[in-house]
Order: structure tokens, then sequence, then C-alpha cells
């Protein structure tokens, strides 16, 4: 029940995509030109648009940024964030590991070179939530908190087993 005169939560939604090479390292791009956080690695990523579902977004924004076809049934959910920037974001973060094409820099204008990383070997410069994000992943934490003030509140939720326990009769 909604209660009177208390606005509605509205969130941006983001795709995160970790596209995954034989050897498990992830591409990252470089961050350049765009006003934010210019030098910084991060995952190929986009905004979600009306009318799209997160695994359509996916694999459109693998094609208009890194040229890479992906099908919706190579992609796996690994981890959610909702984070309070902006207002609120929820970014979906999705890890993929076959794909047709040669990943390449199609947005020059906003990524300047495009690199693989292993994920225990992470580039000193990258977006912090991201970071967060593959840190979570690491530790098979499927959902975080980032930038609320009760952060520790999302490492209980994300280690909380599927389903509570059965209780003793």
């Amino acid at each position: 029940m909604a209660v009177a005169g208390v606005e509605r939560h509205k969130v941006i939604g983001d795709v995160h995509l970790l596209l995954t090479d034989g050897q498990g390292r992830v591409l990252f791009g470089r961050r350049a030109g765009t006003g934010y956080a210019d030098g910084a690695y991060h995952l190929p990523s986009g905004h979600l648009e009306a009318e799209e579902s997160v695994i359509d977004a996916l694999v459109r924004e693998a094609a208009e940024e890194i040229g890479v076809q992906i099908e919706p049934g190579d992609v796996e959910f690994v981890h959610v964030m909702h984070n309070s920037s902006s207002g609120g974001r929820v970014a979906f973060f999705f890890r993929v590991r076959r794909w047709r094409g040669e990943p390449t820099n199609l947005e020059p204008d906003k990524c300047d070179a495009l690199e693989w990383f292993a994920l225990d070997a992470l580039p000193t410069e990258m977006i912090p939530y991201c970071r967060e994000a593959l840190g979570r992943i690491a530790s098979g934490e499927t959902i975080s908190l980032y930038g609320w003030l009760a952060v520790t509140v999302g490492r209980r939720l994300s280690r909380r087993p599927p389903f509570p326990a059965p209780r003793p009769e």
C-alpha cells in the first residue's frame, strides 16, 4: 500500500557485460572524452531502453560498443547491485563466455582502449562501484548495495541462503 505524499522510488537500469575469454580474463574499455571518470576502466555497459529486457539490452550494448554478437542463451546472470548514485540505479551484471566476432572499439569518442584483465589482477583505475561488484562476484555474492548507508545489510542479504532453513517441529 502506498503512503500518501510519498513518491515511489524510481531507478535507472544498467547492464554490464563480463565478456570472458578462454583464460578467464574479462574485457574492459578505458573511458575517454566523456567528462566522467575518463582514464578509468569499465566493463562494456549501458542503460536499459524503454520496452527492453535486461538480456536484450546486454545483447544490443555488446553489438553497439564492441561489435560482438551474443545469443541470449549464452548470457549468465552473476550479480545485481542497487547503487545509490543518480537517485538510485540497479546494475545487472552478466557473464558471457561464447560470442561471435572480434571485440572492437566501436565508440572511440567514449573509449580509447579495450584490454583483457584477470579478475585477480584488475587495473588500478576503475569506476569504484564496478570494482566493488567484481569483488562481490568473485566471492560468489549475487546481490549487493553500493552507496547506501546500510551497505552491511547488502552483505548479509547476499550471503543468506536462498530459502529459509526449515523450522524444527
